[in-house]
């Protein structure tokens, strides 16, 4: 299991402690990839997990950038016109996940929406 691998199981389990139901993980659609699709009080949440052994490249958070936000948008829209029931409310989050002795997340909710897309 690669560095990446671990940090999104680390996460899925943190989601579904804090009440997530896991609806996908690593879902695909053309040339985007949403990392964990879950549902929460009413709310899908996608979400982007990034995973650090160290921050020597700067913080997770930061390769979430305006090309990457943009494919997980498109992904998301995809992913939820091929939905029923509908789902009606969307999020969507970053969390960085830090491989030291015991790791740590940090869970960024609202992230980024459709008007942080820079168009």
């Amino acid at each position: 299991m690669n560095v990446g691998e671990t940090g999104e199981g680390i996460a899925a389990k943190f989601l579904e402690k804090q009440g997530h139901e896991i609806l996908e993980r690593n879902f695909r659609f053309q040339r985007g990839e949403i990392d964990i699709i879950s549902f929460t009080k009413g709310i899908v949440v996608f979400t982007e997990v990034k995973t650090r052994t160290n921050v020597s490249y700067g913080d997770p958070k930061d390769a979430v950038d305006i090309f990457k936000r943009r494919q997980i948008y498109m992904t998301a829209e995809h992913y939820l016109t091929q939905q029923t029931p509908f789902y009606r409310a969307a999020r969507f989050d970053v969390i960085e996940v830090f491989l030291t002795d015991k790791p740590m997340i940090h869970h960024i909710k609202n992230a980024f929406d459709g008007n942080d897309l820079g168009e």
